[in-house]
């Protein structure tokens, strides 16, 4: 068996998109909305489902078994198939016996809703929608359409439907006020094999990586999962993406965040290390003046009213590892001054004066938004950002002496910040995090103020055995829980008040190896392979259950799975490379 050509999914779960694509096709339409029928689903402007996608026997809707594979997503009933495909511009539909309708929502306004017309340019039926911005336009291939509402305004029925009994065949494009008419198209099985193979060979080159000399049989359903979620969360540069970029979803977190992206970039290094930098310098396109990253960037809006904390020294350094190739000196120039200015943002802008830490001025900084260590107050010196400065201030002194810059100011600043962490924040016994105003300590037993375990052979070994044992009691089944479970605090699904996250789980697996815990970053991943194989890619994780919660086809989470297990994969690897050794010096 063939585990990428044999792979499929459930369209209640996964979207069936493509990498490039903007639209989907899934039941998931808005915020935890999941509809019986499949949508049409766009992310240009926002998520927005444009039409109800039903099969239909003589005018009819039926009840059909729909299968999903990454090339095709098909519907099967007795009367019938109908099978749906992305190709270079749109998707293409084929019936054979079934029907299938495209309805549109009833009202319009002048500010919502759509208008249905046919183009006497080229006969095509074309809707417009106020919600995206763009127009969804179907140019039949085969058979005829029967279109309802159209030229209407107000409220009214608005579809386009192909008959059953028949052979038919549309494509359907999202696209700007005009585009060429269509006059020629490859067979729709061509194109089902062309997306088939595109797919194998981004999914065989993410799953296997530098493991890829282990053995095929490493390869897992669930890393196939992971690759599909990736691959079909991808998207070409439009609006404000300027690279091409993994969104966390097509679901509702159809975005950008400005430290989500490190983890995709991660997974993406060894087998695509330009599409990985892309992936990691896509929000410092969006770098303000003040050095500062958007919280977030998607297709139309790009949101700076938060920040989220400076991972990306630790991430770089994790590119340059896990990258293929070297990067050239102009990409690292760019990451450098890129670097430098983000840097500077928090060393200029986010330190009160005569303090020597920087600080959060809301839980959505850290990117553990509602997390308890700021159950007493969102303005804080933490442990965490102190901890991530440091790390991307030692990357900075690296690539400048690389690069022959100076590397004084970040050598001292670096110093000085490490001196500050551990005499303000360190109480003996655990980091605390502590008010700007005031210097009170907020209690807490959050994981956030375990993450110093990223520093690894920076620690003290005395600090290092106590931020371990920290976070051996946050640990559980599935992964380590942001709340232990035995807190009054804990929520089985209070976001990051209990839940098992994946970026959590990843700094701190290589915080814990690093600083020679090993056996615990062994647990740690494992536990988190284990709430995948089971749950999926979701958002977060029940720390108890291990069901997954929220959004549940998260890229980040699929990147962290498949990053965590290409590492150990290749651990394996070199331990058997050394018992081979020593095998033959016997």
């Amino acid at each position: 068996m063939d585990p990428f050509d044999d792979f499929s999914f459930d369209i209640g779960e996964i979207p069936f998109s493509r990498r490039g694509a903007w639209l989907d096709l899934s039941r998931v339409t808005g915020l935890h909305r999941v509809a019986e029928d499949i949508h049409l689903v766009t992310h240009t402007g926002g998520m927005h489902a444009v039409f109800r996608v039903t099969p239909e026997v003589d005018g009819r809707r039926v009840d059909a078994q729909v299968r999903a594979t990454p090339a095709v997503l098909g519907w099967t009933h007795p009367a019938g198939s109908v099978e749906a495909v992305f190709d270079e511009t749109g998707i293409r539909f084929r019936g054979r016996g079934l029907g299938l309708s495209f309805v549109a929502p009833d009202e319009l306004t002048p500010f919502t809703g759509g208008y249905l017309f046919v183009d006497p340019l080229d006969g095509a039926v074309t809707l417009t929608s106020y919600e995206s911005g763009r127009r969804y336009r179907f140019t039949t291939l085969a058979g005829s359409p029967e279109v309802v509402g159209a030229e209407r305004v107000g409220v009214s029925a608005r579809s386009v439907a192909f008959a059953s009994g028949t052979e038919w065949e549309v494509l359907l494009e999202e696209i700007e006020t005009s585009a060429p008419p269509v006059t020629s198209v490859p067979g729709f099985d061509r194109v089902a094999e062309l997306r088939r193979a595109e797919f194998r060979d981004y999914c065989r080159g993410l799953v296997a990586g530098e493991a890829a000399t282990v053995e095929a049989a490493s390869i897992q359903p669930a890393a196939v999962k992971a690759g599909y979620v990736m691959w079909s969360a991808t998207v070409a540069p439009a609006g404000f993406v300027t690279r091409e970029a993994v969104l966390m979803s097509k679901h509702w977190m159809d975005k950008v965040w400005s430290w989500d992206h490190c983890f995709n970039a991660m997974a993406l290094a060894s087998s695509d290390p330009d599409a990985a930098l892309d992936q990691f310098l896509l929000p410092f396109d969006h770098q303000n003046a003040a050095g500062a990253l958007p919280d977030s960037v998607t297709h139309s809006e790009v949101l700076y009213n938060f920040v989220k904390p400076p991972i990306h020294g630790w991430a770089f350094a994790q590119l340059r590892a896990r990258a293929s190739r070297p990067f050239s000196r102009g990409q690292l120039e760019e990451v450098h001054e890129r670097l430098s200015a983000w840097t500077r943002f928090w060393l200029d802008y986010r330190r009160a004066p005569g303090h020597d830490l920087p600080y959060y001025q809301h839980g959505n900084d850290s990117g553990w938004d509602n997390s308890t260590t700021f159950d007493h107050g969102g303005v804080i010196e933490a442990p965490d950002l102190a901890a991530f400065l440091i790390l991307q201030l030692r990357v900075l002194i690296g690539l400048s002496e690389e690069l022959g810059h100076s590397a004084l100011e970040w050598s001292v600043a670096e110093r000085d910040l490490r001196a500050a962490l551990f005499e303000q924040l360190w109480s003996g016994e655990r980091f605390v995090a502590r008010s700007v105003a005031t210097g009170e300590a907020a209690p807490s037993s959050s994981l956030l103020n375990s993450l110093p375990i990223v520093l690894g052979e920076l620690l003290p070994d005395d600090i290092a055995e106590r931020l371990a044992a920290s976070i051996a009691g946050h640990l559980t089944e599935w992964g380590p829980a942001t709340e232990p479970v035995d807190s009054p605090l804990y929520q089985d699904d209070g976001y990051w008040r209990g839940p098992i996250w994946a970026p959590s789980t990843v700094l701190i697996e290589d915080g814990l190896r690093r600083a020679g815990r090993t056996d615990l970053a062994d647990r740690v991943a494992a536990s988190f392979a284990a709430v995948c194989e089971k749950s999926g890619f979701a958002e977060n994780f029940d720390a108890r259950t291990g069901d997954g919660l929220r959004d549940r086809a998260y890229s980040w989470t699929a990147s962290a799975y498949l990053t965590l297990r290409a590492d150990a994969l290749t651990r394996l690897a070199e331990d058997r490379v050394t018992a081979d050794s020593l095998i033959g010096e016997r």
